[in-house]
């Protein structure tokens, strides 16, 4: 039995003078779209949806809540992968769409301020028409909102050159879940003032507050770039080869790993048929290097040749057009999709120190012979972040839900053993919190619990995430 309040008239009514019945939304339509973000088969119901269009309207949603012991879950686009964005427990899901406003590009400060319900690539490309550049790039960027990538810190191919989400955040709006308004930090480069409640909520997955205006800081736009696709007849020679074109001292701006079955499902999705991959091919690497100066790219893209090639790598392909780029990184944007189209699968988003990459590759592949599970693997090799797709398939109910949670436990241990840990970039949310012990012991559990209760103490925000 739910220890939050069922939602009775009352409470609607009071939502409805608030938004407006047009953005109080009950219907088992609305719920269906509402119910579900991009997390395997998961879906749970909210009460009601509700759509507010500014902060204050956020404030008074939250504090309501607070008040009378109702959950309330915030939403973005949905795209996640850890069930972050769930309504388990009804309540309200509070979408943040309408905040869709670019309402500053700061040219000569090197800045945006943005709402939360922008997307991603929507602001990369209005930034960029000035000469900036906002790096952060997640698989989805055609579709996420720049919220979602700050509540799970999100990173992307950019990363392994440019950083994470958390490094391009000055200062953050945020309504408390008790309805307070705060400004976290400030609209500088440097600040060393106090505890830093910015990266605190970077990252908190809405368990905290709720995002509603972001300062980012912007960087140059590089002029030029180039791209390859490398084969391989060995996906942990693939994987070796990483490294040494980091100890060779080349930086890319992508380095993206592919298993040969992610190529290949992708390609059948998309229907793409240009690339062929020959039977001996276990895996790719896609390697991008960017800069404003061509010759230094090609000097760059020409050590790179030279390396693989010690690792077993085959014929080389080089985009020479923005449209072969393009097609490119599209086939490496789409590998979630195909797999999911596949199957029911979960995906595992471990990250290691990249030389440690090739171990927990094979690990990975052993731990799926010892359960009997197929695994499609890939992800952002510059940073060892490694995204691990595991197929139900032939699996029986019984396999899937009883012995599968084992082989995942061995995979995180594995990880961490291997100095890594159980998440990059896609966040604990509602699906890997059984597996925080493996991360991190009672203290830090146990501080991070007495974080959540200062901020949110009645647990009405985002509830049963993270370590709950």
């Amino acid at each position: 039995m739910s220890k939050y309040k069922e939602l009775d008239e009352t409470d609607f009514l009071y939502f409805i003078n608030l938004l407006g019945e047009k953005y109080v939304l009950a219907d088992q339509v609305s719920k269906d779209k509402y119910n579900h973000d991009e997390t395997e088969d998961l879906k749970y119901n909210p009460t009601v949806v509700l759509k507010p269009e500014n902060t204050a309207q956020v404030a008074e949603i939250l504090a309501y809540a607070n008040q009378n012991n109702i959950p309330v879950t915030p939403q973005g686009a949905r795209t996640g992968l850890s069930g972050g964005a769930l309504p388990i427990f009804g309540g309200v899901a509070l979408s943040m769409e309408r905040f869709d406003k670019i309402i500053k590009i700061d040219t000569e400060n090197g800045q945006v301020t943005v709402e939360p319900g922008v997307i991603t690539q929507v602001l990369q490309e209005k930034v960029a028409d000035e000469g900036l550049f906002y790096p952060p790039d997640p698989a989805s960027k055609g579709t996420c909102f720049i919220g979602g990538n700050l509540s799970e810190n999100s990173g992307g191919p950019k990363a392994v050159k440019y950083g994470v989400t958390n490094e391009y955040v000055l200062n953050l709006e945020v309504v408390l879940p008790t309805g307070e308004i705060i400004w976290t930090g400030a609209n500088v480069l440097k600040n060393a003032t106090g505890y830093n409640l910015t990266q605190l909520i970077v990252g908190s997955e809405g368990t905290l507050g709720v995002i509603t205006k972001a300062v980012l800081k912007l960087i140059p736009l590089p002029l030029k770039n180039m791209l390859l696709l490398i084969p391989f007849n060995s996906a942990e020679k693939a994987c070796e080869a990483v490294a040494a074109i980091f100890q060779a001292g080349i930086v890319p701006s992508g380095m993206e790993f592919m298993e040969r079955d992610a190529l290949i499902w992708t390609k059948n999705f998309i229907n793409d048929d240009s690339i062929q991959i020959p039977d001996n091919v276990r895996a790719h690497l896609l390697i991008e290097v960017d800069g404003n100066y061509e010759d230094i790219l090609m000097q760059d893209c020409e050590k790179i040749m030279a390396i693989v090639e010690s690792f077993g790598a085959g014929e080389v392909l080089f985009a020479d057009s923005a449209a072969q780029k393009d097609k490119l990184w599209n086939l490496r944007r789409k590998v979630g999709e195909a797999v999911k189209s596949q199957s029911v699968y979960k995906e595992e988003d471990t990250v290691v120190p990249r030389f440690q990459l090739p171990k927990l590759l094979k690990g990975v592949k052993e731990i799926g012979v010892k359960y009997g599970f197929h695994s499609v693997c890939y992800g952002h090799a510059g940073d060892g972040n490694l995204h691990i797709n595991i197929i139900k398939g032939d699996l029986t109910d019984n396999e899937w839900n009883e012995e599968l949670p084992k082989a995942i436990r061995e995979i995180f241990e594995l990880t961490v053993g291997l100095g890594g840990t159980i998440s990059g970039e896609h966040g604990i949310g509602l699906v890997q919190k059984n597996y925080m012990d493996i991360a991190f012991g009672e203290i830090e559990l146990n501080l991070m619990r007495g974080i959540k209760k200062l901020f949110d103490p009645n647990n009405i925000l985002n509830p049963g995430k993270i370590f709950q």
